[in-house]
């Protein structure tokens, strides 16, 4: 968590540094150019991509399918649609990955495995803490268990 807080706060300089360097080697007004274009373009491409996923997530729902690759995609281009919004170069790039078909394909496959592996890392401590308990799942082996009763005498 630390982490992500120090590279949340350096973000915005090294963007600003990256953009100060740009302007000095092409100039002021070419730099706001690009800044200006990128937003343009993501705004674009936010919402030619946000159609096409969401006309293909209706498809799935009408065929009675789940569209869980729609849903992270529709995510990811959200995410991609507002970094190009964002003024600064390091965004944009990351934005235009988000974007592109294939690499958005790429960041969903990722992004359900991490997902899968976090659902079986807390389905196995569910069943540890049901077995703790003494639930069991059905079908599944019960622990050796001794009922009975007993009295303390001092």
């Amino acid at each position: 968590m630390r982490v992500f807080l120090f590279l949340f706060l350096l973000f915005p300089i090294i963007e600003l540094a990256l953009l100060i360097q740009v302007g000095s080697a092409i100039g002021v007004l070419p730099t706001l150019l690009l800044v200006i274009g990128t937003a343009v373009l993501g705004s674009v491409l936010l919402r030619v991509a946000g159609v096409a996923t969401a006309w293909r997530a209706r498809e799935k729902l009408a065929r009675g399918e789940l569209p869980e690759q729609e849903m992270l995609e529709g995510l990811l281009i959200a995410v991609g649609g507002g970094l190009l919004l964002l003024p600064g170069f390091i965004s944009d790039i990351f934005g235009v990955l988000c974007l592109i078909p294939f690499t958005r394909r790429l960041l969903v496959g990722m992004l359900r495995r991490r997902a899968e592996e976090q659902a079986l890392r807390q389905r196995a401590f569910f069943d540890d803490m049901a077995a703790r308990a003494g639930q069991s799942r059905p079908g599944a082996p019960r622990p050796n268990v001794l009922e009975g009763e007993y009295e303390r005498r001092d």
